[in-house]
């Protein structure tokens, strides 16, 4: 007797290392999968608020305070979907004399969520590499409670953080063009679901990058730490889990399949210009590597910073050990 497929409701943001799913040229053994492409902020607000996928990508300091809280109702998978060297993302008004980071003490900064995985790795990198602790800025936060992940999670200040909500009526982008802001410490200006700012401040003089040669801060914060930063991960009902305990390491394997079909593209197109001489010889053994690995093993040390950020930012009472987050059948990934 033929056994039908585990269906399940899965929702990705649209990254290249999640494409094969989305378009179903990966699939995962035993499993029909039922698609969403959501924006990630969409995306967090319905899994913490209505638990609406059965699987998702997901918020990790977001899993990590819902889950010190007593939130069970999620295990994560070693899967990685984004990684970013957020800090160099910081956008500040030009007449402001901000050239450095320490220069941000005092001033009035927007951001999006103060809870979120990618701000709370631009206040640590600001702490622990410039020494600009976050109770030393004046913080504008957009997202309002009804429609945050912190919402979700019963997110309060943390105690010494100076925290103001932005009205309803403007949004980051409008207040640092008009000089109400003096910087953000990142911008989302693609238009769902829980974020207000849609001007693109690309074009405009008055707003710069606080690091004016990301890629060089990048190389110098990798080399110096080692820590590439991981921002979501992908996360499984539990009680899909309990029923059907092998889904997790079946869905990991689709996953990690996915992300090999898109490096081997990669690979395959870039390969002719490095036989010919037309890109560096050292680009040979880059392509060789992976820079965004996924498993447990590997990512401890980035998912160790985490758990300390968030302790030590006062988003958790005690520093959850991150094991707990993950199925146990993956942590020797």
């Amino acid at each position: 007797m033929a056994i039908e497929p585990l269906i399940l409701s899965i929702a990705l943001s649209d990254n290249d290392l999640t494409q094969p799913l989305i378009r179903g040229s990966v699939a995962v053994q035993g499993v029909r999968l039922l698609p969403t492409v959501v924006h990630p902020s969409e995306m967090f607000w319905r899994q913490l608020k209505y638990s609406d996928f059965d699987v998702s990508e997901m918020s990790l300091s977001s899993l990590l305070i819902a889950a010190e809280r007593g939130d069970d109702r999620f295990v994560a998978l070693p899967v990685y979907t984004v990684r970013r060297f957020f800090h160099t993302g910081i956008l500040v008004r030009a007449d402001r004399g901000i050239s450095r980071p320490q220069d941000l003490r005092g001033r009035k900064v927007g951001v999006p969520e103060y809870q979120q995985t990618s701000a709370l790795w631009s206040r640590g990198i600001l702490q622990h590499e410039f020494g600009v602790h976050p109770g030393e800025v004046d913080w504008y936060m957009e997202r309002n409670p009804h429609k945050s992940h912190g919402g979700a999670t019963g997110f309060v200040p943390p105690p010494g953080v100076r925290l103001h909500q932005i009205p309803e009526s403007t949004n980051i982008g409008r207040m640092l063009q008009a000089g109400e802001l003096d910087a953000t410490l990142l911008y989302l200006g693609r238009q769902n679901l829980v974020d207000r700012s849609t001007i693109d401040l690309s074009a405009d003089p008055k707003i710069v990058p606080l690091f004016a040669d990301a890629q060089a801060e990048s190389r110098r914060y990798f080399a110096k730490t080692g820590l590439y930063p991981i921002n979501h991960a992908v996360v499984v009902k539990r009680e899909l889990l309990a029923r059907h305990p092998w889904l997790a390491l079946n869905l990991y394997n689709a996953f990690a399949a996915a992300k090999a079909q898109v490096q081997n593209v990669a690979r395959n197109a870039l390969r002719p210009y490095i036989d010919a001489g037309l890109m560096p010889a050292d680009a040979a053994q880059a392509l060789d590597g992976d820079p965004r690995p996924y498993g447990f093993r590997s990512a401890r040390p980035v998912l160790e910073t985490i758990a300390q950020y968030v302790h030590e930012q006062g988003l958790a009472q005690r520093r959850l050990p991150v094991e707990e987050l993950f199925a146990p059948s993956t942590l020797d990934t």
